[in-house]
């Protein structure tokens, strides 16, 4: 995957992505808007030492789990080189509804992961311009993620790939010799699963609400169109039967209303999936790359902890799996330290390796492929990933997306799916699709100004 598949990536990094994973991602708009007076990239405004660099940053952060450990450790190599720059993290678990809520004040920290439903047109309001969004996407895939007329506010900490994590032990004992490249394929080795372990097929995270988001991002998969979005503001009915999001979902519904999920869908809990999918009490989950060495950090056998792409093989035999943004990180427009917030960032997404080593793909364009998604190479999956919007209709499809009230990247209709599927609705999941297409095709005539 290093060789053309890997080129097809770096030449993809201009594109828009839209999130997660574990977020949802934001359209950026056009135009020549430079950045006067403020610092480029890894530069501060002013010809600072090390460690004459001052301070006190607080940086907000979603990772509660490695918080006092990994975070640590990269407290302590920055502080080696700016001594006099003091450094607190706030993990949040709820970390997008809590920061809302904090930028409602000026209170949200000096670094912070932007929440994924702040629209372009905002980020000037809430954070410190990072540099040239073209000049920075020499440099950084997906540089263009957070930005607004050509300037970035917001570089990717991290670029995921996007699937399933699964148990390959408990596939082994289920009898389950290939991955799965179809929707058909997925639900006959969920079966097995369920048949000949005592494994949970696949975990819905229902519980926690936000895991759902994650499918989403496998649209694209199944599309096979980079301009998918673009066409997306131009589709009346994007729920129709044979559509990407009817496919999709309908994958969702079948293993929830065959009983190939937990017995409880309303009481899952995310922090002990992980666990039991470490453990081989679950065979499945959908997520995104950036959970996987999470899962193998539990696992007393990380090797046992495999990744695969959507279970969707196009006509040409091709398999996808889309590829995007991660939160990006940026700096408080508020912040009394924003010089030392810079050079943070820069540390960070440059020199600290979070992104591979927490099992994603490095941000900065050039970096070694890693191992975690090595099997994708012997799959031949291909990665693809959503093109910019087209010129006058950036923010076009959030707008649709917001005044139809579908909710591509929230839980809403996603626990209604599950929820229809274990019976706790009266309606099916063609009532459920129809009644989306509804609500989209209204929002889209009123907003879509094309031809």
């Amino acid at each position: 995957m290093k060789g053309r598949k890997w080129l097809y990536l770096i030449c993809l990094s201009a594109f828009v992505w839209m999130v997660a994973a574990c977020s949802g991602g934001n359209d950026e708009t056009t135009g020549d808007q430079s950045i006067e007076g403020e610092p480029s990239e890894g530069e501060t405004s002013e010809a600072v030492s090390p460690e004459d660099l001052e301070g006190d940053l607080t940086i907000l952060i979603h990772r509660t789990d490695i918080v006092d450990t990994v975070f640590e450790g990269y407290k302590e190599a920055f502080q080696e080189r700016h001594p006099n720059v003091e450094i607190s993290f706030e993990a949040i678990t709820d970390y997008q509804g809590q920061v809302n809520i904090r930028m409602n004040t000026t209170d949200y920290g000096d670094v912070l992961m932007l929440p994924d439903n702040i629209l372009p047109r905002d980020f000037p309001t809430f954070f410190e311009p990072l540099g040239n969004t073209d000049e920075l996407l020499d440099k950084y895939l997906f540089a263009d993620i957070a930005s607004f007329e050509r300037v970035t506010y917001g570089i990717p900490i991290t670029i995921n790939a996007n699937g399933i994590v699964y148990n390959k032990d408990i596939f082994e004992e289920a009898g389950v010799t290939e991955i799965p490249s179809t929707h058909e394929e997925f639900i006959e080795a969920m079966k097995l699963v369920k048949e000949n372990t005592d494994a949970i097929p696949l975990y819905t995270n229902y519980g926690d609400t936000w895991p759902l988001s994650q499918w989403e991002a496998n649209r694209l998969s199944i599309s096979g169109d980079p301009d998918f979005n673009n066409e997306l503001v131009r589709t009346a009915r994007p729920f129709e039967e044979g559509e990407p999001h009817y496919q999709l979902y309908k994958l969702m519904y079948d293993v929830v209303e065959q009983e190939l999920t937990e017995n409880d869908p309303l009481t899952t809990d995310w922090e002990s999936s992980k666990q039991m999918l470490a453990n081989g009490e679950i065979a499945t989950m959908v997520l995104g790359s950036w959970a996987i060495t999470q899962i193998q950090d539990m696992a007393a056998d990380p090797s046992s902890i495999g990744y695969m792409p959507f279970p969707y093989t196009h006509d040409d035999g091709t398999i996808y799996s889309t590829v995007g943004s991660d939160f990006a990180v940026g700096i408080n427009v508020h912040s009394d330290s924003k010089e030392a917030a810079r050079a943070w960032i820069d540390y960070f997404v440059d020199e600290s390796n979070y992104a591979v080593d927490e099992g994603g793909i490095s941000p900065l364009i050039g970096e070694p492929y890693p191992e975690t998604l090595a099997s994708f190479d012997e799959l031949g999956v291909e990665f693809i990933s959503d093109n910019p919007p087209n010129e006058g209709e950036e923010g076009l499809l959030d707008d649709i997306d917001n005044q139809s009230e579908v909710g591509l990247w929230a839980e809403n209709f996603k626990q209604r799916i599950v929820e229809a599927a274990i019976g706790n609705r009266s309606e099916s999941y063609d009532d459920i699709m129809e009644d989306l297409n509804v609500r989209w095709q209204e929002a889209q005539e009123q907003l879509y100004q094309g031809e």
